[in-house]
C-alpha cells in the first residue's frame, strides 16, 4: 500500500498507507490470526490444577475464555473490514494521482489534502468523530451480541467460561410456544406492545389537550400554568419514580390517606395485583411524559400561521372545523417523527418500569414479571440469571422489529413525504 502515492511524490500519504498495512500485518501475525482461528471452536482448554515438579506445588493453568475469544474475534473481523476499506481508498488515491499525472495536472500535496479537510471536505471532518462513536459504541456491541445469540453462553450447563455454537437453538426456545420460555416471551411481548401504545397515546393526547387549553386566549397566567406542569421535568426522573413507588406501597402515603378517610377498608394492591400494577405504571408514566408533549405542542401552536385561522373564520369555519382541518394536521406534520421516536422509546422504557414496579408481580418460577417489558426482562436474564444467549436473542428481535416499524412508519408520514410544507 502507498507505493503509487510515493511514486507520484505524495510521500507522506504513501507512508501513512504503508504504516497502516504494516500495523495490520503485525497485528494479524501477533494476535489477529489466532483469534480468527479460534472462532469456529470458541476454545476448549479448561482451567486446570497442575502439579509443578520443580516447585513441588500445584499451579493453576489458565484455560480458554470463550467470551474473550468471541469478542476479540469480532474486533479482528471489524479491523479487517476497516483495513479493506483503507486498501480501497489507497487504490482510489493512487489511481487519481495517476490520472492527474497523465493529464498534466497538479497532484495535491499532503498539506493541500489536510487543508481541504477544513474547506471543501469539512463535512467529512465533522462527521468523523460522530461516525467513529457510532461504530465503537453501537455497531461493535451489536456485532458482538449477534453471534452470542447462536451460542449456549449461559449459567445453565456451566457454560459461562467455555461455550459452543448451537445454531438457532436459542431462537427456538424464545419463539417456540411449547416451552416455558416461549410462553413468557409472547406474554411479555404482548404487554410491551400494549404498554407502548397506551403510554404513547395518553402522553400525546393529554399533552395536546393541555397545551391547547393553556394556549387559548381566554386562559390567564399562561406562564404560571406551564411552569406548574414543567416542574415534574425539573425533578430528576428516577427521584420522582422512586418516590411514587414508595407512595403506592401497601403502607405508603396513598393507602394510608385513603384508609384514614374511610374510602377503603384494605390497602389497594398497586404493585401486587397485575391489573392494578399495569394501570399504575401507565398513569404514572403520564405524569412524567405529558409535560414534554405539552412543551412540544406549545411550540408548534405558537408557530401556526395566523393567516390560516383568519381565512378559515372568513369562510365560516367553526372552532371544531378549524381544529381538525388546520391545527391538528399542522401539529401531526411537525410531531409525526417525535411520536414515532416516543413509541420506540416506550418499547425500551427501562426506567419507568424497573424503578416503579421492578416488573412485579412475578409468578413463582417465572423469570419475568407481569409488568416486565422486553428490555427489563432482558436485564433480568443477563444480570440476575446470567442467560446471556437468551438475552442476546431478545435484544436482536427487539432491534429488528423496532427498526422495521420505525422506518416503515416514518417513510409513510407526511413529514417525510412532503418536507417542503405541510398543506
Amino acid at each position: 500500500m502507498g507505493l503509487a502515492n510515493i511514486a507520484h511524490k505524495q510521500i507522506v500519504k504513501g507512508l501513512i498507507f504503508l504504516a497502516i498495512e504494516i500495523a495490520y500485518i503485525a497485528y494479524m501475525v501477533n494476535a489477529g490470526a489466532y483469534y480468527i482461528s479460534m472462532l469456529p471452536s470458541l476454545g476448549w482448554r479448561k482451567q486446570e490444577e497442575v502439579f509443578n515438579e520443580q516447585k513441588q506445588i500445584y499451579e493453576y493453568v489458565a484455560g480458554d475464555q470463550s467470551v474473550l475469544l468471541l469478542l476479540y474475534g469480532v474486533i479482528t473481523i471489524a479491523i479487517t473490514v476497516l483495513f479493506i476499506y483503507m486498501w480501497c481508498e489507497n487504490l482510489k488515491s493512487g489511481y487519481k494521482a495517476e490520472c492527474l499525472s497523465k493529464a498534466g495536472k497538479e497532484i495535491n500535496s499532503f498539506g493541500k489534502d489536510v487543508k481541504d479537510l477544513f474547506d471543501k471536505n469539512l463535512h467529512k471532518t465533522l462527521m468523523f468523530l460522530p461516525l467513529m462513536g457510532i461504530f465503537v459504541f453501537t455497531v461493535l456491541p451489536l456485532l458482538f451480541m449477534i453471534p452470542m445469540a447462536f451460542t449456549n453462553y449461559s449459567v445453565k450447563g456451566d457454560h459461562l467460561v467455555l461455550f459452543d455454537w448451537t445454531g438457532f437453538a436459542s431462537f427456538g426456545q424464545v419463539l417456540g410456544l411449547g416451552g416455558k420460555l416461549g410462553k413468557i416471551f409472547w406474554r411479555v411481548l404482548g404487554w410491551t406492545i400494549c404498554w407502548a401504545v397506551f403510554a404513547t397515546f395518553l402522553c400525546n393526547f393529554l399533552g395536546l389537550i393541555l397545551a391547547i387549553v393553556i394556549n387559548r386566549k381566554e386562559t390567564h397566567c399562561k406562564a404560571f400554568w406551564r411552569t406548574c406542569f414543567v416542574i415534574s421535568i425539573a425533578v430528576p426522573q428516577f427521584v420522582s419514580l422512586l418516590v411514587m413507588r414508595q407512595m403506592f406501597q401497601p403502607q405508603g402515603a396513598v393507602n394510608n390517606l385513603l384508609l384514614e378517610w374511610g374510602w377503603i377498608d384494605n390497602p389497594l394492591p398497586f404493585w401486587t395485583n397485575t391489573m392494578w400494577a399495569r394501570v399504575s405504571v401507565i398513569l404514572i408514566n403520564c405524569w412524567v411524559g405529558i409535560p414534554y408533549t405539552m412543551l412540544q405542542v406549545t411550540g408548534v401552536l405558537q408557530n401556526v400561521p395566523s393567516e390560516l385561522y383568519e381565512a378559515a373564520k372568513i369562510d365560516g369555519a367553526n372552532a371544531a372545523q378549524i381544529f381538525f382541518k388546520i391545527t391538528l394536521p399542522y401539529i401531526m406534520f411537525i410531531m409525526g417523527p417525535y411520536i414515532i421516536t416516543q413509541f420506540t422509546g416506550n418499547i425500551n422504557n427501562f426506567n419507568v418500569i424497573y424503578l416503579l414496579s421492578a416488573g412485579k408481580p412475578t409468578p413463582v418460577g417465572d423469570s419475568a414479571g407481569k409488568t416486565d417489558l422486553l428490555v427489563t426482562w432482558l436485564y433480568k436474564l443477563t444480570i440476575d440469571n446470567q442467560e446471556y444467549n437468551i438475552g442476546a436473542v431478545i435484544g436482536i428481535l427487539t432491534f429488528v422489529v423496532l427498526s422495521i416499524v420505525a422506518l416503515v412508519t416514518y417513510r409513510n408520514t407526511k413529514s417525510y413525504k412532503d418536507e417542503e410544507g405541510f398543506m
